[in-house]
């Protein structure tokens, strides 16, 4: 029986409007009816994950685990590393299994967001082939420590226009909406299984 939900991340978990009940996470605590908090932050990078949210995160001796991050290594560098990446999503996973040995953990990966922004051709080429890596590193990487992924790269929703916010960039509220039904409906599939 699950009791506290923690959620870790950047801004996808976070949400762009910190008072917004209807970010995803929150929508799945509530539908889940479990104890919950969001440590998520705009712009974490993945070392932010591990160094700031990952501890407090932890001590709350969670039941299930959302871990996200990994798109602001790619748009915050010139030389997006996905082996160091992979890295820091180990250890980070190990210390989850270390803590909570039997909480359900999940991540996700994400859509190319060189789609959604302006961005000059060699910055664009920089950013997909950067996703498309740490995409990759992020499935080899999860199922070394039996972690669920949301594959949200290649959801056929993802360009729709009614799913970003005003941005371009970010979940619009019926993104959220649909981000939840997509964990509700994963989480129900690992149950019954």
């Amino acid at each position: 029986m699950m009791r506290t939900y923690v959620a870790l991340g950047d801004s996808l978990t976070h949400g762009t409007d910190a008072d917004n009940e209807g970010r995803w996470p929150d929508v799945v605590a509530a539908s889940l009816d479990v104890g919950y908090a969001n440590f998520a932050q705009v712009g974490a990078t993945s070392r932010d994950v591990e160094e700031q949210q990952l501890h407090p995160a932890l001590a709350l001796e969670p039941d299930l685990v959302s871990l996200i991050c990994g798109a602001n290594d790619v748009l915050e560098s010139v030389r997006p590393d996905a082996a160091a990446y992979a890295e820091a999503l180990g250890r980070m996973f190990v210390r989850i299994r270390a803590a909570a040995p039997a909480a359900l953990v999940f991540t996700a990966t994400y859509p190319d967001l060189s789609r959604f922004v302006d961005l000059r051709e060699r910055t664009r080429r920089r950013v997909t082939q950067g996703i498309e890596d740490f995409n990759a590193a992020c499935r080899t990487v999860a199922a070394r420590y039996d972690v669920l992924v949301l594959d949200w790269a290649d959801h056929p929703k993802t360009g729709d226009p009614a799913y970003r916010a005003d941005d371009g960039f970010h979940p619009s509220a019926q993104g959220h909406r649909r981000a939840a039904g997509d964990v509700l409906h994963a989480l129900r599939a690992k149950d019954a299984a």
